[in-house]
């Protein structure tokens, strides 16, 4: 019986290919991303799709007969993926929930500090030969000791972050839908008070449509004019002109952002925003994270292969 075909759609760290290529699969290795009709075929054509955040299955895409059997995700979030309709199709879906919780906190932190410490901003004007020498009142920031840092939502990933927000000396505030046990966490009733009294807006809640634009304008009015926003979540939460327009005219202190809603497109008035920390998705993007996203999405592959639940299971 030959092996069963496998597709990966984007370069691996080494230590992934490799052990792919030790695995009893047929493996093809492309460099992506891949299109909504290479992506039918793919369904047709293989029985493993190792895919990642940038390969969109729509329904329109499942609704051809497919040969695959399992999309075993390369990392957490599975917006890009129409999860009824691969129940539809008999297509199961999993993704790699736990492997990059460390480094998405450590990279919403860096955000914090280099908005609270506008230095993307210095370094900007060190490069363009603009910095004249060191002045008691040049390049002012804020510190993040006693700020309060509210993060909405609360799971794996926001606990991580506030752990390293307190060693900064930060208090630590949420608003989730779900009650928080934790009594050094101060639970707000509504995301609006949350947004009026937190020094940092930390985002961590999935895509989707219920999570469209939550974001707005009228939410970012009803932040304190010394707060930052910073997003590591998705960037579809936030409403990006409006977010532009509110950096613009100082309504908020800053932004750091790591995604953004038509990646890679950003939009051309964030651009302008010297006060806005713009960096291209690198969330999880250390070889220690990758690595384990791809061999957390290998061992849900090993399990087809044996027959074994899936580990990691979300459709």
């Amino acid at each position: 019986m030959p092996a069963p075909r496998l597709l990966v759609t984007r370069a691996m760290p080494p230590l992934v290919e490799e052990r792919i290529r030790v695995m009893p699969v047929d493996p093809v290795f492309v460099t992506g991303p891949v299109s909504g009709g290479d992506l039918k075929a793919a369904l047709r054509d293989f029985d493993l799709l190792l895919p990642t955040i940038t390969d969109k299955f729509s329904a329109e895409i499942f609704a051809s007969d497919a040969r695959v059997q399992l999309l075993a995700n390369f990392g957490a979030g599975v917006e890009h993926i129409d999860l009824p309709a691969a129940k539809a199709a008999g297509i199961a879906v999993t993704n790699t929930p736990d492997a990059l919780t460390d480094a998405t906190a450590e990279l919403a932190l860096t955000l914090m500090l280099m908005a609270m410490r506008r230095a993307a901003e210095g370094e900007r004007v060190v490069r363009a030969g603009g910095w004249k020498g060191w002045g008691p009142t040049a390049m002012l920031g804020q510190g993040l000791s006693g700020k309060l840092l509210g993060l909405v939502g609360y799971g794996r990933i926001a606990k991580a972050t506030a752990a390293r927000a307190r060693a900064f000396g930060m208090r630590i505030g949420c608003f989730s839908r779900s009650a928080i046990s934790d009594p050094d966490v101060q639970q707000f009733a509504s995301l609006e008070d949350l947004l009026a009294e937190a020094d940092v807006v930390s985002l961590h809640i999935p895509g989707g449509e219920a999570t469209r634009h939550l974001i707005n304008a009228e939410r970012l009015a009803r932040m304190k004019s010394s707060a930052v926003l910073v997003n590591t979540a998705r960037g579809s939460v936030v409403d990006e002109a409006a977010l532009a327009e509110a950096l613009t005219v100082k309504r908020i202190y800053a932004a750091g952002l790591d995604v953004f809603e038509a990646e890679p497109k950003v939009h051309p008035a964030l651009l302008t925003c010297e006060n806005a920390v713009l960096l291209p998705h690198l969330g999880s993007a250390t070889i220690e994270t990758r690595t384990a996203m791809g061999m957390q999405a290998l061992d849900n592959i090993d399990a087809w292969l044996t027959g074994r639940d899936l580990p990691n299971r979300v459709a």
